[in-house]
């Protein structure tokens, strides 16, 4: 099976917390940090997702908002840091590309943010990522 995604980062089940309908799942990435995934239960049974499973998370590129420092006040989980490596901007969007530990992000944001951030390559930038914005697969 061949995917549009662009952003898979390897990890680890750390934890599955199941509900009615939904489950949070815990991953420790490759690169140490650790990332939430809110999916629906009938996704983790399916995947056969337990403590120690070996998955891919994944995530859009438009689902990917990036910030130039600490934010404060946000419910948004998923906070990885990480280095620009390339911005190539178009007449309304840019596609940003971030070094983190053990792999690399594409963000597709708004050209204006770009200018308003001012990302560059070097430009140390926090990626944030809501869990509900986060998929699995098996690895």
């Amino acid at each position: 099976m061949s995917l549009s995604i662009r952003n898979q980062i390897p990890g680890t089940v750390t934890a599955v917390t199941a509900g009615e309908v939904m489950a949070t799942v815990k991953v420790r990435l490759d690169g140490g940090q650790d990332l939430t995934a809110a999916i629906t239960l009938e996704a983790v049974k399916d995947l056969g997702l337990t403590e120690g499973s070996a998955v891919r998370a994944l995530v859009k590129s438009t689902e990917v908002a990036l910030a130039t420092g600490a934010v404060a006040g946000l419910s948004i989980r998923n906070r990885l840091p990480g280095t620009v490596t390339d911005v190539a901007t178009g007449g309304a969007m840019a596609s940003v590309k971030v070094t983190v530990v053990g792999g690399e992000l594409t963000a597709a944001i708004t050209k204006e943010a770009v200018t308003d951030l001012g990302l560059t390559a070097g430009s140390s930038v926090v990626a944030l990522i809501k869990s509900t914005e986060v998929s699995l697969a098996g690895a």
